[in-house]
């Protein structure tokens, strides 16, 4: 019977130890995807901003002003990325 309940007990908390791991590392993860979609949002923001400031100038061509967008773009992908890989 002693036999029993160590191995029980044993069973229990190797279980509570899984699953509390398993729990800081699904928050840890969560919180980093959760700051790469901020990055990604305000991006978004800052790119509008970039092509809306470059037609207002109007010192470049639409093109010119497309690709400093996607430009901006792409380095808040790569900041996103840095934050949750």
């Amino acid at each position: 019977m002693s036999s029993r309940r160590r191995k029980f007990a044993l069973a229990v908390i190797t279980l509570v130890v899984t699953v509390s791991a398993g729990t800081s590392w699904s928050t840890e993860q969560a919180q980093q995807r959760r700051a790469g979609r901020d990055v990604r949002q305000e991006t978004r923001q800052g790119s509008r901003h970039t092509k809306q400031d470059c037609r207002a100038a109007n010192q470049t061509s639409n093109s010119q002003c497309r690709q400093d967008k996607r430009q901006t773009k792409q380095n808040g992908r790569e900041a996103a990325r840095q934050i949750k890989y």
